[in-house]
């Protein structure tokens, strides 16, 4: 459209072509009055829109609408001034121009959009390889004069693929990295009057359109590479490796939590390769987190990197020594006191009850001596023989097993 000034006055022109030949287009103009001093009037619109035929007119205050059409292609201009209703012959206090496409070929154009998530995500003429997309054509038909049209689409992806659909949109999904170029062939038919004769007749309009296709890779991943810790005043280095197609939009944010980037507020760069390098120093000590963004035209990308910053001097080594002398203390401690108490505890003796008196040993004869008496002396002999021997066990046995115990 034109906006066209003319000291207190504005005067804005638009119109919704391109159109197909002996369809309408639709013109408005739109008076403005920039100074408020200016006392609000009546004003008329004056038209010049030849070689166009005029269909329908409207004028309120500020406006005024013209619907027109065209029997020949070709780029037609049409004007208007605008003057007070009641001074015919005065100075137009505004004026303007626009200019009106009339084809006749159908209008409309290709858009390309790529699915995620059941969601279309339109990204200009780039897309993701290994994505679906969706390649649709927009009829551009204000007046609806191919509402009893049916259509047929031809398409060419460029690579030796065609495909016939009888819906203004086809899905694509490639795996190569590269540009195309995807041409449609649109064809409406529809069966209308003759202007001749009368008769029913069979009435056809095409159109060519066409597109590129620019196929990226995704962005996969993320990878950031460094120290998660610091020190404040320390100038803190770290790297971005990321696995996707450049250009590539990196947007990062370090703050005190993980937050989503979106729109600028963070400090974007272009990068053209797969590797980026940052670095920052801290003033105060804490927990931070380090946001990253990346996108390609086709994918976008998010991920976070948390970063722990020490206090100066003090560094997470001392921590750990410090635990381990407190717990070997407390070991050494509790070692001690365990040992102290059982050197209090008394000690166990175990004493035998052995029999050593002049008297056992007279018992023992006169026994032998009565035995004597009434076998032959070889059977005593065996026999005290065997009972020394018995004795002999009996002691060795109640070695090993005590017979009685004494604390001391």
């Amino acid at each position: 459209f034109l906006l066209i000034s003319t000291g207190e006055y504005g005067l804005e022109i638009t119109n919704n072509g391109p159109i197909t030949t002996g369809a309408q287009a639709t013109v408005h103009a739109s008076l403005s009055i920039k100074n408020d001093s200016v006392t609000s009037n009546l004003y008329h619109f004056n038209w010049i829109y030849a070689p166009l035929i005029l269909i329908q007119k409207s004028e309120r205050q500020f406006n005024s609408v013209i619907k027109v059409t065209g029997e020949f292609p070709g780029t037609f201009p049409v004007s208007v001034w605008v003057t007070h209703r009641n001074c015919w012959l005065c100075q137009p206090v505004a004026r303007n121009v626009t200019i009106l496409q009339i084809t006749e070929f159908v209008t409309g154009n290709l858009t390309i959009a790529q699915i995620e998530d059941t969601r279309l995500i339109t990204r200009g003429s780039s897309s993701s390889t290994g994505a679906v997309t969706r390649i649709s054509f927009c009829l551009h038909d204000p007046s609806h004069f191919f509402k009893s049209a049916s259509f047929v689409y031809n398409w060419d992806f460029g690579n030796g693929v065609y495909q016939i659909t009888k819906e203004p949109f086809v899905y694509y999904n490639c795996s190569t990295m590269g540009n195309r170029t995807v041409h449609l062939k649109v064809i409406a038919e529809w069966e209308q009057i003759g202007s001749i004769i009368h008769e029913r007749e069979m009435v056809q309009k095409t159109g060519d359109f066409t597109t590129a296709l620019e196929l990226l890779d995704a962005v996969k991943s993320i990878n950031v590479v460094g120290s998660r810790e610091t020190h404040v005043m320390e100038n803190l280095s770290l790297s971005l490796h990321i696995n996707g197609t450049p250009p590539l939009a990196l947007c990062w944010l370090i703050k005190a939590e993980c937050i989503p980037l979106e729109g600028e507020k963070c400090h974007l760069v272009v990068i053209n390769g797969s590797c980026y390098n940052l670095s920052h120093t801290f003033s105060y000590a804490g927990q931070y987190c380090l946001s990253v963004r990346v996108e390609n035209g086709v994918t976008m990308l998010q991920t976070y990197h948390e970063i722990k910053v020490w206090p100066t001097g003090i560094h997470p080594a001392f921590f750990v020594l410090l635990c381990v002398a407190v717990v070997s203390a407390i070991l050494g401690l509790v070692l001690y006191t365990t040992f102290r108490s059982n050197t209090q505890q008394k000690d166990l003796v175990e004493v035998a009850d052995f029999d050593f008196s002049p008297l056992s040993d007279k018992n023992l004869s006169s026994h032998s001596e009565s035995g004597c008496g009434q076998i032959c002396c070889r059977s005593c002999f065996l026999r005290s023989s065997q009972e020394a021997a018995r004795e002999s066990h009996e002691l060795l046995h109640s070695f090993y097993k005590p017979v009685k115990t004494y604390t001391v």
